[in-house]
């Protein structure tokens, strides 16, 4: 590109967006768009955002305009169940979840295109729960061009798909709640409404619920029925390491297999996650009737996802499994429970 006098640029064609920023109108956006012709009733916009030089595009076999480079290396980044946007804006591309899931990203081979200096790829966190519609990504050269060889190495990195969305396969869930003061009705039952609510907030229907008292052997045998009608399991009550809590021993004697018993994320430290054969079994502990986001939210969209969470996993989730308790909740838009991604 060619750097002109704005006195000297009536008639040139314009070789980047120019992009106008007003605060007393609340306004960002696009004043005039690359390849504009600039006309003389331009001048006095220009002027008043700032720009007394323009560069002007003169066609280049060895450099790569921003908007060209997001066309060609947007359709390599996005991988499945992912859209982009369908032209760049100020030479950016962003991408978006085709359906409900859990993002994905190869945090390697981001590092390396990032360190490139050219490109800029910010993405969110790995792991994070999206909707259909979430933006997960935005890419862009950071200056107006780049060399065709700055271009060849981004698209080596990205020869494999770099982001992917992975969809939600359970959609329906048993909730069995145990405690014999439950079961007497000496206290009321709120573990099945929240229980229910978080999962319907997630796609997911409940479609078997019991209460249970505290007997291994009903606990058990509910729970085999559960496993046999639904996709997903949440044990609720006696899941703590009191001597008589008998939860976790009736959820052994079914057939649930634990990798450990726990995890290192406060609230929540008792979720318990294991499986019967294909289907995930969680001990869920009384954390979650006090406090909105526990253990629990943490690890559910990966199980709904279908993923099995390995003990390394749980292990590193206690760098930032410390609630910050704030007094407005705002996760998932939040570093809680991150330190596994």
């Amino acid at each position: 590109m060619k750097k002109l006098a704005l006195s000297e640029t009536i008639g040139e064609v314009l070789g980047y967006d120019i992009t106008e920023v007003n605060r007393k109108n609340n306004y960002k956006g696009v004043a005039f768009k690359r390849g504009h012709v600039i006309q003389e009733k331009d001048i006095s916009l220009l002027q008043r955002i700032g720009k007394n030089h323009i560069y002007v595009w003169e066609g280049s076999e060895s450099e790569i305009h921003e908007d060209a480079a997001a066309r060609l290396l947007a359709p390599k980044i996005a991988g499945e169940n992912i859209f982009f946007d369908a032209e760049p804006h100020e030479g950016k591309i962003s991408f978006y979840s085709e359906t409900r899931g859990i993002f994905k990203v190869d945090h390697k081979r981001l590092e390396q295109l990032n360190a490139l200096a050219i490109p800029s790829l910010p993405t969110i966190h790995n792991n994070f729960p999206v909707t259909k519609g979430k933006q997960v990504a935005a890419f862009r050269i950071i200056p107006l061009t780049c060399s065709r060889d700055i271009l060849n190495r981004m698209s080596m990195l990205v020869d494999e798909s770099l982001i992917s969305i992975k969809p939600y396969k359970i959609t329906t869930a048993s909730i069995l709640v145990t405690g014999t003061e439950v079961h007497s009705g000496r206290i009321s039952d709120d573990f099945t409404p929240i229980l229910t609510d978080k999962l319907k907030q997630q796609g997911v229907d409940v479609t078997f619920s019991t209460i249970l008292p505290d007997v291994k052997t009903e606990i058990s045998q509910a729970l085999q029925k559960a496993v046999a009608e639904s996709e997903l399991v949440l044990v609720t009550g006696g899941t703590s390491v009191d001597p008589d809590d008998v939860t976790v021993a009736a959820m052994k004697d079914a057939g649930v297999k634990f990798h450990e018993q726990g995890n290192p994320i406060q609230p929540g430290n008792n979720l318990t996650i294991g499986h019967v054969g294909l289907v995930p079994v969680c001990a869920v502990p009384a954390a979650a009737l006090f406090f909105d986001k526990t253990a629990l939210d943490i690890f559910l969209p990966r199980l709904l996802a279908g993923e099995s969470i390995t003990p390394n996993e749980i292990a590193k989730s206690g760098h930032g499994g410390l609630c910050h308790f704030c007094p407005k909740c705002h996760y998932p838009i939040c570093p809680f429970g991150w330190g596994s991604s």
